[in-house]
């Protein structure tokens, strides 16, 4: 589980709930329940979405949240980096052939498939050119996602204003009794603070995390992809360490890699 996501999520929820209470206590939590207000402003505001996607990828959407919660399935980029090195040193010993052998213990698919087309002798550029349109593919997927959050977060206070006009217009037409205006007044304002929530606490949020953990694993295809080109173009391990760490912050290239690379030969 991505421990940030779930403590960002928490505390949004808390420091709401202790707003509420802070000022007018446990009791004040009533006035804050409204189930007409939310069924204007979240299910509005899906409506909204549905009418912008297909079925399938209004579905996929929603389950966005399963994976902005969860640690990105690409390990990170240390792992990553060791395995091209190991890759890189068995093929300066044994032969690229041999890489074939190894392929079967990796868990990467992305991995495994590159190795397997540099084994097969596949030409570079080609080989490039399979594994980039792989990755470009990914991202287009993810990047719909990501859109699913990005339209449900200016839909949600669209339709909070929405429902804040109903509300209005109910209150208006009932002025003759003062003593209604204060708690219709309070209903209507109760759209916009959803509609507010959604695009603030969940929408927007969730959507930029699906964002960084995007570019955390096209950066580790990156990586993958500039070593096997490394490995099938006979380049020194040594070469490919320096090579790879090269797409990581100086803070986060100690440690990684140092291994006995091998002499010229």
């Amino acid at each position: 589980m991505d421990i940030a996501s779930l403590i960002g999520l928490g505390l949004g929820v808390v420091m709401v709930v202790f707003g509420i209470v802070s000022s007018g206590g446990v009791a004040a939590m009533a006035n804050f329940i409204d189930v007409p207000s939310v069924i204007i402003t979240i299910g509005g505001s899906l409506s909204a979405c549905i009418t912008c996607n297909k079925m399938p990828d209004f579905i996929a959407g929603l389950k966005g949240i399963g994976i902005a919660i969860k640690e990105p399935p690409v390990g990170n980029a240390a792992d990553t980096i060791g395995n091209i090195i190991n890759l890189a040193n068995i093929s300066r010993k044994e032969g690229i052939l041999a890489l074939e052998e190894a392929a079967h213990s990796i868990e990467d698919e992305f991995l495994k498939k590159g190795i397997n087309l540099v084994v097969d002798g596949t030409d570079p550029e080609l080989v490039r050119a399979i594994l980039e349109t792989d990755m470009s593919c990914l991202e287009d997927r993810h990047k719909k996602v990501i859109a699913f959050y990005g339209k449900w977060g200016e839909m949600g206070p669209a339709w909070g204003m929405i429902g804040t006009l109903v509300g209005l217009v109910n209150m208006l037409q009932n002025l003759s009794d003062a003593s209604t205006i204060g708690p219709n007044m309070a209903v209507a304002l109760l759209t916009t603070l959803y509609g507010s929530l959604i695009a603030n606490w969940y929408t927007g949020p969730v959507g930029t995390k699906l964002g960084v953990d995007n570019a955390i694993e096209i950066m580790m295809k990156s990586i993958t992809v500039e070593g096997l080109l490394s490995i099938q173009a006979g380049e020194n391990p040594r070469v490919i360490e320096e090579k790879l760490k090269s797409f990581l912050p100086p803070s986060a290239r100690e440690g990684i890699g140092s291994g006995d690379g091998g002499g010229e030969g």
